[in-house]
């Protein structure tokens, strides 16, 4: 197996299973009712906002590797569109889903010689560090929507307890 065939493999082992952490975003956010994907826990992001971020970067990678120009910017990979059904958090995710794979596609089929040519920009630093960057964001972010899923219940009961009313 080649790197870029490596680096798809984590690609999709982190949005879909088989890593070596055994955790996986889609396992995580499958049984996430729309409601709870945009609850709110005090200050932090809802996981819903989590998902949309994971996934920006990857529309992005996907842009530049289907040659299109990068259109993403920093400032806007938490606005995502309003969650007001199970219909547009089940969009979310299926968008999510196939995007990813088609990225990992891609990805697979790179020269091994591209990954180390400059992304876009020099700023950007290569294809390589941007997609290993990817891999590593999703992780962070998939801990912090693990986390958030056994706070919901905890925030649900404290906001509900007589006791605290």
């Amino acid at each position: 197996m080649n790197v870029p065939q490596q680096l798809a493999q984590h690609v999709r082992e982190v949005f879909f299973g088989g890593n070596w952490t055994e955790s996986a975003l889609k396992e995580h956010v499958t049984d996430v009712t729309w409601q709870q994907a945009t609850a709110r826990v005090g200050s932090l992001n809802t996981i819903a906002a989590l998902v949309y971020h994971s996934h920006y970067y990857i529309s992005a990678l996907l842009q530049v590797l289907r040659a299109e120009p990068l259109t993403a910017r920093d400032k806007d990979s938490f606005e995502h569109p309003p969650i007001h059904s199970a219909e547009a958090w089940e969009s979310l995710l299926a968008n999510v889903w196939e995007e990813t794979e088609a990225a990992a596609l891609l990805i697979e089929q790179l020269p091994e010689a591209k990954l180390w040519e400059t992304f876009v920009e020099e700023k950007y630093g290569t294809y390589y560090r941007n997609i290993q960057g990817i891999i590593e964001h999703t992780h962070y972010h998939l801990g912090q929507i693990v986390l958030l899923k056994k706070l919901l219940p905890q925030t649900a009961e404290t906001s509900s307890s007589p006791a605290l009313s």
